[in-house]
């Protein structure tokens, strides 16, 4: 299939999925998801899905400034894993659904070769970088980031953080922070 069609098909289906997702109750057996009542929050979803599209295509994301990591995030409770983060540093502490923090690729092959888009996240610094306190947690799509939580490598401050697995169906829910149907690699980094 040629770039643009296939750009198109994946963008609908990507599209359809979160709406999909959207239009459960707020608190579902698929864990939270915003109220699809909520335009601000479907017109923010809109644009994280319009903006993270062109990530499909791995070198696009990394031309773009996202910082390639080859630590695969596995969660040491076993209920899944994240995969891989690609990092761009100047879009940290964003709450714009245009400028996610983060995009989440899995082990699998992606449309042109390399690894394929699952998720992409928001990451906020915690404040004061005590784990205790949450009187700055962030909010977006309705919903609250999940945190505070200590960083997920070294040099990494303690931060909340929100998912949004838009190119890869979570059965924990669509912004929960884990997925069952990941897998990283045996050679992969355990979340502290």
């Amino acid at each position: 299939m040629p770039a643009r069609p296939l750009k198109a098909a994946l963008i609908v289906a990507a599209a359809a999925s979160i709406a999909l997702a959207a239009a459960q109750p707020a608190e579902s057996v698929d864990g939270p998801a915003p109220d699809h009542r909520d335009r601000r929050a479907m017109r923010d979803m809109a644009a994280a899905l319009r903006v993270t599209a062109k990530y499909v295509d791995e070198a696009t994301a990394i031309r773009d400034g996202y910082e390639r990591r080859d630590e695969c995030l596995n969660d040491p409770k076993g209920s899944g894993a994240m995969g891989y983060h690609y990092v761009k540093w100047s879009n940290w502490g964003s709450t714009d659904p245009a400028r996610p923090t983060t995009l989440v690729y899995g082990p699998e092959k992606g449309p042109r070769g390399g690894r394929k888009l699952y998720a992409v996240e928001w990451m906020v610094s915690d404040r004061d970088q005590d784990l205790t306190t949450k009187d700055d947690r962030p909010k977006m799509f309705g919903l609250d980031f999940d945190g505070p939580m200590p960083g997920h490598w070294a040099g990494m401050p303690k931060h909340y953080d929100l998912h949004m697995w838009a190119y890869k169906k979570n059965p924990a829910g669509p912004f929960h922070n884990w997925n069952p149907d990941v897998t990283c690699p045996t050679s992969s980094h355990t979340h502290p």
